[in-house]
Parts: C-alpha cells; sequence; structure tokens
C-alpha cells in the first residue's frame, strides 16, 4: 500500500510484497531508507519497490538484462513520453532471498545489507552507475555518505 504523498513535495514510497518470503525489513524501514536516499527531497516522486522470490527475480533478470539467476536489486526508471511529466521515478524490484544470502556471505547484518540495496538502487533510479571507476566512485560515496547518516557503516569496507 502507498504511503500518503508528504506535504510540499518529497518521494512517495509503494511497497508490493509479490510472496511471501523470510527476512524482510518492516514497510517502515524500506521507506525510510528509500526517503533517504531521494536527492531532491522538496520535489515530488514516487517509486514501486516490489519485494520478491529468487524464482521472480530470475525472470525479470533474464527479461530485461539478459543475464541468468536472480540478482539482489533491479531498478527500472520511468521514462515519460514526450510532453508528458509524472512524478514516477521508477520501480525496484529486490529480491529478499539474493539479499539474505550476500549479507550472510559478507558478514553484514541483514538490516545493514537490505538499506544499502535500496539505497543503491534508489541511485540507479536518479541516474547514478557504475560502469566505470569514476561512476562507481561517485555512487558509492553517495551510497556511503547516505547510509552513514541512517546510521550504517561503509558496506564497502567490511
Amino acid at each position: 500500500m502507498a504511503e500518503p504523498q508528504p506535504a510540499g513535495g518529497g518521494l512517495r514510497v509503494e511497497l508490493q510484497h509479490a510472496q511471501q518470503v523470510a527476512a524482510v525489513p518492516d514497510d517502515a524501514a524500506l521507506r525510510r531508507w528509500a526517503q533517504a536516499a531521494w536527492l531532491h527531497p522538496g520535489r515530488a516522486a514516487e517509486v514501486t519497490v516490489r519485494i520478491v522470490d529468487a524464482a521472480e527475480s530470475a525472470e525479470l533478470n533474464r527479461t530485461y538484462r539478459h543475464r541468468e539467476g536472480p540478482t539482489n536489486v533491479l531498478s527500472f526508471p520511468f521514462e515519460a513520453p514526450p510532453g508528458v511529466e509524472l512524478p514516477l521515478l521508477g520501480d525496484l524490484v529486490i529480491c529478499a532471498p539474493v539479499v539474505a544470502r550476500q549479507a550472510a556471505g559478507q558478514g553484514k547484518t541483514l538490516e545493514a545489507h537490505w538499506a544499502h540495496m535500496l539505497v543503491h538502487g534508489m541511485l540507479h533510479l536518479q541516474g547514478y552507475d557504475h560502469m566505470t571507476a569514476e561512476e562507481a566512485g561517485r555512487m558509492e560515496g553517495l551510497e556511503c555518505e547516505i547510509l552513514a547518516r541512517l546510521g550504517y557503516a561503509n558496506p564497502y569496507e567490511q
């Protein structure tokens, strides 16, 4: 269910729990992390965050990225047709089993890794990428700043 639009703009976050999967943070935390990563707090925008299982993630990854298997987070920026202005930022699809497996494998808390994946995906929706070393450095720096404000350690130094 979508939350009410914040007064004066801000990010509206719609959450979809497509499958009943274990180890998913509560909706308030998911919204808080997405909103912390919205770099234009005075501007209204909407994002949909869909929590999925490995099968749905693998299908989307194969269809849209031409890669096999599930992945942690997929970002689908909204591209409005010319002349149409809508406050839609896009969609994030997060695979709960992959996030849980990565957190355990990297020795991170599940909560911290979820926060990182939400922040990472939000930055992708806002045009950030990590295809080159320069882009990666800029994006990782922003991730670290946002996560520090939320009380989490640098995810690249753990």
